[in-house]
C-alpha cells in the first residue's frame, strides 16, 4: 500500500467557530444545535489553520498523487451540526472527504484507525490526550493575517521535548545552563530519544525522498536555542535517526520570531508557550504541551 500523510484537524482549527461557541457557552447546546442548523447554508469563515491545510492539500497536486496527502475532519459536533462544517468544506473545494463527529467526546479514539500522524487544533484538551498516546499534536494558535505566498511548504520544529525527547531539557530547567552544557557534551554520541514529532518528521523526510531535492514541495527547519557545544548530539541523532533537516538554526537564547519570519514557517511547532506566544505574531504556531515546561 503507498504510505499516506495524514493529518487530522478540528473543525474549530479549519474554520472560524467563535460565534457559535459564544452561542454554546451562553445559551447552551440546543441553542448552538438550532443556530447551526438554521445557517449551514452560510458558509464559515477560514480558521487559523485553514491555511496551512489548503497547502497541504495542495501537494497533492504537485506529487501527481490524489491520495498521497490526506486531511481527515475530527469533530466534536454531531453529524448534524456538522452539516455546515461540510457545506463550508465543500464551498471551499477543499478534498476532505473523511469525518468523526462524536457528539461532544473526545475524537483520540480515531486518530489510529484513521492512520493520523498529526492532529491541529484549538482544544488544547483533546491536543494533550493525543499526545499522552502516542499521537503528534499541536494547539493551533491565532496567528498573521497574512501567510507566507510560497507554494513551498515550510515546517519550522523546535527540537527538545518535539522533535526531541525532553530528557536534556530537564536538566537544563532543574540543574542550569551550565550543569546542561556539560551533560550534552558529555552525551554528545548518544543519540537523543525521540519526541512526539519524530515520527511526523519521519514521513514528510520520506515524502521529500520521493522527489529530487531541488524541486521537493516541503522544506524542514530545526529552531532552537541550542548552540555550540550543545548541538553536536542534535546533529549526531538526526544522523543515526537517518533525517535530513533542510535548514538548521542554533540560536544561542535569541529569539526566534526574526528568523521563523525569514524562513517563511507556514507552521512552527514549540513546546513553550512564550516562544509560541511571540511567534505567533509574525508566523502560524502550534503549542506542543508535552515535556517538563509543561508538567
Amino acid at each position: 500500500m503507498q504510505p499516506k500523510l495524514v493529518i487530522g484537524i478540528s473543525s474549530s482549527a479549519l474554520f472560524d467557530l467563535k460565534e457559535s461557541d459564544r452561542i454554546f457557552r451562553e445559551s447552551g447546546l440546543t441553542a448552538y444545535s438550532d443556530y447551526q442548523c438554521a445557517n449551514e447554508d452560510v458558509p464559515l469563515s477560514e480558521g487559523v489553520a485553514f491555511p496551512l491545510t489548503k497547502k497541504l492539500l495542495y501537494l497533492n497536486q504537485t506529487l501527481n498523487q490524489q491520495d498521497r496527502v490526506e486531511v481527515i475532519l475530527l469533530s466534536r459536533n454531531t453529524a448534524d451540526t456538522g452539516l455546515r462544517v461540510f457545506k463550508s468544506i465543500e464551498h471551499y473545494k477543499l478534498p476532505i472527504v473523511r469525518a468523526a463527529f462524536t457528539g461532544g467526546a473526545s475524537p483520540f479514539r480515531y486518530m489510529r484507525p484513521f492512520r493520523c500522524q498529526l492532529f491541529l487544533s484549538t482544544n488544547s484538551e483533546d491536543v494533550k490526550e493525543a499526545l499522552k498516546n502516542g499521537v503528534a499534536a499541536a494547539s493551533i494558535l491565532p496567528g498573521p493575517e497574512q501567510f507566507s505566498p510560497s507554494e513551498t511548504l515550510h515546517f519550522a520544529f523546535d527540537g527538545d521535548a518535539v522533535l526531541f525527547s525532553d530528557e536534556a531539557e530537564r536538566v537544563f530547567q532543574e540543574e542550569g545552563l551550565e550543569a546542561f552544557t556539560v551533560s550534552e557534551r558529555k552525551a554528545a554520541d548518544e543519540p537523543l530519544s525521540g519526541g512526539p514529532f519524530k515520527p511526523f518528521l519521519a514521513e514528510l523526510h520520506r515524502l521529500q525522498m520521493e522527489l529530487s531535492e531541488t524541486v521537493s514541495p516541503i522544506r524542514t527547519a530545526l529552531v532552537t536555542a541550542r548552540s555550540a557545544p550543545t548541538h553536536e548530539r542534535v546533529v549526531k541523532t538526526l544522523r543515526a535517526w537517518n533525517i535530513r533537516i533542510d535548514e538548521s538554526l542554533f540560536l544561542g537564547g535569541m529569539d526566534k520570531t526574526e528568523f521563523l519570519k525569514a524562513y517563511g514557517a507556514d507552521v512552527f511547532f514549540d513546546d513553550q508557550a512564550g516562544h509560541c506566544e511571540s511567534a505567533s505574531n509574525v508566523v502560524p504556531v502550534g503549542h506542543v504541551p508535552n515535556g517538563v515546561v509543561n508538567e
